[in-house]
């Protein structure tokens, strides 16, 4: 069970593999994914389940999906569902079945009482403001509890009162005794455990106290044979902790917590609790949006597994705290679907064409490709007609210089067929063009005009054979780089306003009225798009799409 150490491509990877090289490490390696099921995963929780499940699949090991299922005031099956289809989504299988911290209460609570046997922990009832008070700061000592010396045989029986729901909820708590001097607050006498009356998703009613996640994650490792407990920054001041409980109870085995840097972006959030928020204050349409930064989310909007994993390779697992560009997330995306994806044309603000010198009545059948550098995607087959649609944003009264597109008396290449020009300007009584009469040169189609030059080429659909459509645009959610910083005002200060364009009356290629569901298009000239089914099956038969990122990175320029 080895890597060459020249695949190695993170500090971890290059840990285990000294780790078997030294003979530190023998067995097998055992990894885990461990969210609490408070909320939907989101763009780091990707990069902590490419981690996990990668070193598993490296060393040919065994990666454990584990609950941590400890709060059931915040907890949810619907939060369980959407992660494992999430897990699943990216690609991922976890060993066996699926595992929660509430399958050990009852061997947590057994180590509990371990503890108070050895006087190494105790029942205390100081209130939580009086705890507080008693913890000192970070440069002044704790002061030990009133409680901290009772009696062993006080405490198991306190605390059995405890479990059989003899005291109200917050009354007591049982806490570990180490020292209240440490430097390391996460040491001073931590909560080992607290009484809640809440029902459990897992366990019903069977228990009214829950374990703290500092007791629960160590001992879940140990019982799982999780030999490296990998977690973000955050934790590192609390892996004394976790080195302690498993030091001072039977545990089965001794895991080794190891700290990552977390996955921070600019323009976005990834506080499980602020996009609860969001959710919940209607600032976005639920844990999906496809403006959330979330797994589900960026499903929705047309990410591809491929090109989330691609983004969590690109940023790498390091121990440096930083923020990566967003750009660097559409980046990855781009280069995925610009592969892949499937062309179609999409007119996204419809201006009428009608080609004057176009028999009435006629049509024929233009043969484009599905994709132009991937021929083996094959072709498909696009209407032409008398009356066909181009995008208004695509033609002006008078050229300014440089123009590329349609312009009064001058011509342009429609993508795939003839080059038309422009002779005539239809304007309703209030002056807005409502249609450019025109004509075709038959004599184009596939080659170049003699004696004049096309302006360039823009893309179109036939009015008669197009399918109506809704597109949503989105942009970033919010307009600040880091949008929970701001100590002085509000997250909600900071949302774009122009994060969701809703635009209906869109014309899409026939084709499209039946779009694919795995991937998203290439709607030529306006970027990648995906099929919404969701908000498709309340849009009165119309197909949705979202955007789901620019052909090009627009917003950087936009802002420099």
């Amino acid at each position: 069970m080895s890597v060459d150490a020249k695949k190695a491509h993170n500090f971890i990877e290059s840990l285990i593999e000294d780790q078997i090289r030294d003979g530190k490490h023998t067995g097998k390696v055992v990894t885990r994914f461990p969210p609490e099921p408070n909320g939907y995963l989101h763009i780091g929780h990707a990069k902590s389940i490419c981690l996990n499940f990668g070193i598993a699949e490296t060393f040919q090991g065994e990666c454990n999906l584990r609950f941590d299922d400890t709060n059931p005031e915040k907890e949810s099956q619907e939060y369980i569902d959407a992660i494992c289809k999430d897990v699943q989504w990216l690609g991922f299988q976890w060993q066996g079945e699926i595992r929660y911290a509430s399958d050990y209460f009852d061997d947590l609570y057994n180590f509990a009482v371990e503890l108070i046997e050895q006087g190494k922990a105790y029942v205390c009832a100081l209130s939580a403001e009086e705890m507080t008070a008693y913890r000192g700061t970070l440069t002044e000592p704790g002061r030990n509890s009133p409680d901290r010396d009772r009696p062993v045989a006080e405490n198991l029986q306190m605390f059995s009162d405890m479990k059989d729901g003899k005291y109200q909820s917050g009354e007591l708590v049982l806490r570990a005794k180490i020292d209240m001097a440490s430097p390391n607050m996460n040491m001073r006498d931590p909560i080992l455990y607290r009484i809640r009356y809440a029902e459990h998703h897992q366990t019903g009613n069977k228990w009214c106290i829950y374990p703290m996640y500092d007791f629960t994650h160590p001992i879940s490792d140990a019982m799982e044979g999780i030999t490296h407990s990998l977690c973000t920054l955050e934790f590192e001041d609390h892996r004394p902790l976790y080195d302690w409980v498993l030091d001072n109870i039977s545990a089965p085995c001794q895991p080794v917590q190891t700290e990552f840097s977390r996955l921070n972006l600019n323009y976005t959030v990834t506080s499980k609790r602020k996009l609860k928020r969001l959710v919940d204050e209607g600032f976005v349409d639920g844990w999906d949006d496809p403006r959330m930064p979330t797994i589900s989310g960026m499903r929705r909007r047309g990410y591809t597994p491929e090109s989330v994993r691609a983004f969590c390779d690109m940023v790498g697992v390091n121990r440096a705290s930083g923020t990566v560009d967003v750009g660097m997330l559409e980046f990855a995306v781009r280069e995925d679907l610009n592969a892949r994806a499937p062309r179609a044309m999409c007119v996204l603000r419809p201006l009428k064409v009608t080609l004057e010198n176009y028999p009435q009545g006629q049509q024929e059948t233009l043969t484009l490709p599905v994709h132009p550098q991937n021929p083996d995607m094959g072709t498909r087959e696009v209407p032409w007609t008398r009356t066909l649609f181009i995008d208004r944003e695509d033609f002006v009264e008078e050229a300014p210089r440089k123009w590329k597109r349609l312009a009064t008396g001058q011509a342009v290449r429609l993508r795939g067929g003839y080059v038309i020009t422009c002779r005539e300007v239809v304007k309703d009584a209030s002056g807005e063009i409502v249609e450019l009469k025109c004509e075709y040169d038959a004599n184009t189609l596939g080659v170049n005009p003699e004696g004049y030059k096309a302006n360039g080429v823009i893309h179109w659909v036939s009015a008669s054979d197009s399918v109506a459509a809704d597109v949503n645009l989105y942009d970033r959610l919010f307009n600040h780089e880091f949008p929970d910083s701001d100590k002085d005002g509000d997250l909600l200060d900071h949302i774009n306003p122009e994060s969701l364009k809703r635009l209906t009356g869109v014309r899409v290629e026939k084709s499209l009225a039946q779009p694919r569901q795995d991937l998203p298009y290439q709607f030529e000239r306006e970027g990648y798009f995906f099929f919404d089914a969701q908000a498709s099956a309340s849009a009165n038969g119309r197909p949705v799409f979202n955007r789901t990122v620019t052909l090009r990175d627009s917003w950087s320029k936009a802002k420099s």
